[in-house]
């Protein structure tokens, strides 16, 4: 690879979320001196920062406006526009990699119409389908499409999409699912003093990692949960993450009376966090489609599969995508509790095959090294 890359994300750690986690990965694997990385200035940065061998440099990338029709829209993409020409200018870029179509892609769209500015575009399934409900989003998205060099999607479902809303002919788009990190997140034996330690003796632990938002769906599974205990009495559903729903969760936890049988953590650090897909007895993602608000992908679930666990998911965006239908995973509708319950309970309670099983679908598939090839690949095309 040639090119010297600008990489323009808000979503970047340490914000959290999958598609912030997949860029760190990928572009932290590049040559330093062919990378700069510009994202969100946020407080705790200084320890992700120093872990990035690229230069990083941080600005301001948020607005409660994104439309081009509003004067807090028309300032911020004034800014960023001029922000970023500098710095295209100052290290000498020849392409920009945009974190998503609105904004970031948005702003290189603008840049390229007076500069000819090189850009690609990622694209991550909810932020096309949500943009097309919104008539002037749609305009922007076509054409930042319009003028990218590549469109870059996480998953076929999210290609698709990008086809079907007519926002490309299929000439753009090109898939590269995200990976996970094997050689951080491996299969252990049982760890009782840390199984104690997290209040999960003699527990069956089901693992979900995520935001905590409606399309993630920890709403309908502990909703589930009540039937679900009665086939495993000891079932604990532990749900790490932060997010907007955290205060109903907890309110319906409380209203349910499920206190023994849902545990939430959260700030986990980054050994903490694997121990607990290492530790658990299942890992679902109990996902469904909110208006158009998709689960683009799922790298929790490629990561769970690292660990050497079996992994369930909803019927939504591009999750069937991660796994080996029926070996090492299961979609299941998860649209209602009723569904969750009546759907997993057969699963749960089925015993789980060789760690080495659900460990070799992602060695064979989603291997960072496998992706930057690909990667790589796209880039000198």
């Amino acid at each position: 690879m040639k090119q010297k890359i600008l990489l323009y994300t808000e979503n970047f750690p340490p914000i959290e979320g999958g598609s912030g986690r997949w860029f760190w990965e990928l572009y932290n694997r590049l040559d330093s001196d062919k990378v700069v990385i510009v994202t969100h200035d946020v407080k705790g940065c200084s320890d992700i920062d120093a872990s990035v061998d690229a230069a990083v440099v941080r600005i301001p990338l948020q607005s409660p406006e994104w439309g081009l029709k509003s004067v807090q829209g028309l300032k911020f993409y004034w800014r960023s526009v001029l922000a970023l020409k500098r710095l295209v200018k100052q290290y000498d870029i020849d392409e920009v990699h945009c974190g998503r179509v609105i904004h970031e892609g948005v702003t290189a769209w603008l840049l390229s119409l007076f500069t000819g500015l090189k850009y690609r575009c990622f694209i991550h399934g909810e932020d096309v389908e949500t943009a097309a409900t919104s008539r002037e989003q749609s305009m922007m998205v076509k054409q930042v499409c319009k003028h990218a060099h590549t469109l870059i999607c996480n998953s076929e479902n999210s290609k698709n999409l990008t086809q079907k809303l007519g926002y490309d002919s299929g000439e753009k788009c090109v898939v590269l699912h995200p990976g996970a990190d094997v050689e951080r997140f491996v299969p252990k034996p049982l760890d009782t003093q840390f199984r104690n330690a997290m209040g999960w003796a003699d527990k069956f632990v089901v693992l979900t990692v995520g935001r905590l938002q409606q399309r993630k769906g920890q709403d309908y599974f502990i909703r589930a949960l009540p039937d679900i205990v009665k086939a495993i009495p000891n079932c604990l559903y532990v749900v790490i993450g932060s997010g907007e729903c955290k205060g109903e969760l907890v309110e319906l936890v409380e209203q349910l009376n499920l206190h023994a049988h849902v545990q939430f953590q959260a700030g986990l650090d980054d050994q903490t966090l694997i121990s607990c897909y290492q530790q658990c007895d299942r890992f679902v993602l109990p996902n469904r489609t909110i208006a158009n608000d998709i689960e683009g992908f799922g790298m929790v679930l490629v990561e769970a599969q690292a660990c050497g666990k079996p992994v369930v998911a909803g019927d939504s965006g591009g999750t069937r995508e991660t796994m080996k239908i029926g070996t090492t995973g299961h979609i299941i509708d998860c649209s209602t509790a009723e569904s969750i319950a009546k759907e997993i309970v057969p699963i749960l309670t089925t015993p789980s095959l060789s760690p080495d099983v659900y460990r070799e679908h992602v060695m064979s598939h989603f291997t960072w090294e496998g992706h930057l090839g690909k990667f790589i690949a796209i880039m000198d095309e």
